[in-house]
């Protein structure tokens, strides 16, 4: 009997959950082991916790070792951590195999840490038969004051959820980057297609700056990371980590103009957009202004776009324009599969955001 192929992404929650659940953690040194929602793992080192990640880069892009260093030290910093420690396995198509493209990974890869304040301390690269494209496997560790540690679990009831930037900063890049050919028949101007291919570094999918105005600034209870699916699949992913409902505000939302012209233009919608660039911050009430001070000082913006309502059965919900309230959807898929049919955004990523 022919069986179904899993779609593009992700695994799904129920299947990953199981997977999951079969084996109990042994290590009593493990403060934070493989959940949903959570960003990273943390491991008891005495007065600290060392905070480990793990995330590939599958997609076609010319800046794919920037992506790879960025995307987990983003992951990092969600914890409070500070970004430390990168290793890499990179892996080239043998039709591809040339010097040229291996340095020029090399050399993006040493510009993001120097940036970043990262070491690359190993890896493995290697030539690999059966691929269309390179492929880019980063882990990143770091290190917190284990008192201080933040968790996606952390988020309580009261609190109010910030956001940074707006969304969708990477799908947006992504989309102009992939569908630039495309995007003049829509009337999309040149000049639009280039703001938005540079998206990538302005305002940029690295999210480090603000996660550290944040954790210095007050008592944050939980930071996310909303990348594959975007910002709707984020906030699910900080109700399920957390056990808790969230309800937010449709019209508080940030959504980038050049992102929503691209996304209407390929009928998407852009809370399903991979959003990396964006920061989920959830703290009281009373620290939320001090919060958006200091990042605003970093030059980001944040915005209040929701709460975090009571524990419960996890579920988002969203108060419409017209003040009527729905049910936020949860991508299975990410909405910018649609554009690259078959070029995956993501695997299961264990010490991750799973």
């Amino acid at each position: 009997m022919k069986r179904e192929a899993l779609p593009t992404g992700k695994l799904d929650i129920g299947i990953l959950r199981k997977l999951l659940e079969r084996q109990a953690l042994r290590d009593h040194t493990i403060l934070v082991g493989p959940k949903i929602g959570e960003d990273a793992a943390a491991i008891d080192m005495g007065d600290k916790a060392l905070i480990v990640s793990t995330d590939p880069i599958t997609f076609a892009t010319d800046e794919i070792g920037y992506y790879s260093v960025v995307i987990n030290a983003n992951d990092i910093a969600t914890t409070g951590a500070e970004p430390r420690w990168y290793t890499v396995t990179i892996l080239i198509p043998e039709e591809r195999g040339a010097e040229e493209l291996v340095d020029s990974i090399f050399q993006q890869i040493y510009q993001a840490c120097e940036k970043l304040g990262i070491s690359l301390i190993g890896g493995h690269t290697e030539i690999t038969h059966g691929l269309a494209r390179p492929i880019l496997v980063g882990q990143m560790m770091g290190v917190v004051q284990k008192e201080s540690l933040v968790s996606t679990s952390g988020a309580k009831p009261g609190d109010v959820i910030l956001l940074s930037k707006g969304i969708p900063i990477e799908g947006t890049s992504v989309i102009a980057q992939e569908r630039a050919g495309d995007l003049p028949s829509f009337g999309i101007s040149r000049a639009l297609v280039e703001r938005a291919r540079y998206f990538l570094f302005d305002p940029g999918i690295s999210i480090v700056e603000e996660a550290r105005a944040a954790f210095r600034t007050a008592k944050v209870h939980a930071m996310h990371d909303p990348t594959e699916g975007g910002l709707a699949n984020g906030l699910h992913e900080l109700s399920i980590a957390a056990g808790v409902e969230i309800e937010v505000n449709g019209d508080a939302i940030p959504i980038y103009e050049e992102s929503r012209i691209l996304c209407e233009a390929f009928n998407l919608d852009p809370l399903g957009v991979i959003a990396s660039g964006a920061l989920l911050v959830t703290a009281s009430p009373s620290d939320s202004e001090n919060i958006s001070n200091k990042a605003f000082e970093c030059g980001v913006r944040m915005t209040e776009i929701g709460w975090v309502k009571s524990r419960g059965s996890p579920s988002v919900t969203m108060i419409t324009s017209k003040g009527s309230e729905e049910p936020v959807p949860y991508f299975e898929t990410d909405e910018i599969i649609k554009l690259l049919s078959g070029w995956g955004l993501g695997t299961i990523d264990i010490s991750g955001t799973i």
